[in-house]
């Protein structure tokens, strides 16, 4: 499974790159926000600081303005992936756009009736919120198992399932488990999956064993 971080913040993403495990970058407008920064500006260091897919999204909501905005957010760099809502609109602009080889990211799924819909407009990724699915009461795990099964069930369908709206290492391990393509991931929760309370006993135990030998591997 691809991780993608769900940030805008260039520090952050600049200080994950180098770990090699990141694949691409997930922004949005409330994420572009929080920075302050020039938003083309903000789109370019971004994309020059990972070699794998960048989401920028559209602020438009009528589809050839949608158009019209994607046409110029892939302008800035060939691993932008222009973001539109799963809205009657957007599903056309994503026919559009994908049409022009541009990669689209169809956002705010929540079921799997709109995955399929995104998957026949031809879009790259699809994006259900699983966060905002367990908000109210659901089972967000569910509709990534559910639409990992209808994309299976079509050769024809190439869309890659895109994990939103994560809240903890447990959705991404549920995730991967499913077969799911992509999780799209906060800082935080990246860094937290290295963490278990073992690996850190095992360690202090093994290093207390070295130093009591006197040696040295340097």
């Amino acid at each position: 499974m691809k991780f993608f971080i769900d940030t805008a913040d260039i520090a952050a993403i600049r200080e994950l790159a180098q770990t090699g495990l990141l694949d691409g970058v997930t922004t949005n407008p409330s994420l572009v926000a929080k920075t302050g920064r020039e938003f083309f500006e903000m789109l370019r260091d971004i994309c020059a600081a990972v070699p794998g897919p960048v989401s920028a999204e559209v602020a438009a909501i009528e589809s050839e303005a949608m158009i019209a905005e994607g046409r110029r957010l892939a302008e800035v760099a060939d691993n932008i992936t222009v973001k539109v809502p799963l809205t009657w609109e957007g599903l056309k602009a994503c026919r559009a756009l994908s049409g022009d080889g541009i990669m689209v990211n169809v956002t705010l799924c929540f079921s799997a009736n709109q995955a399929l819909l995104a998957a026949k407009a031809g879009a790259t990724f699809v994006s259900p919120f699983v966060g905002r699915i367990d908000d109210i009461a659901y089972d967000g795990m569910e509709l990534i198992a559910e639409i990992k099964t209808l994309f299976d069930n079509y050769d024809e369908l190439t869309t890659q399932i895109l994990v939103a709206s994560v809240r903890s290492p447990n959705h991404v391990r549920q995730a991967a488990l499913i077969g799911a393509d992509v999780a799209t991931i906060p800082p935080d929760v990246l860094r937290s999956l290295v963490k278990h309370p073992l690996t850190d006993i095992g360690l202090e135990n093994f290093l207390k064993d070295w130093n009591r030998t006197g040696q040295t591997i340097l």
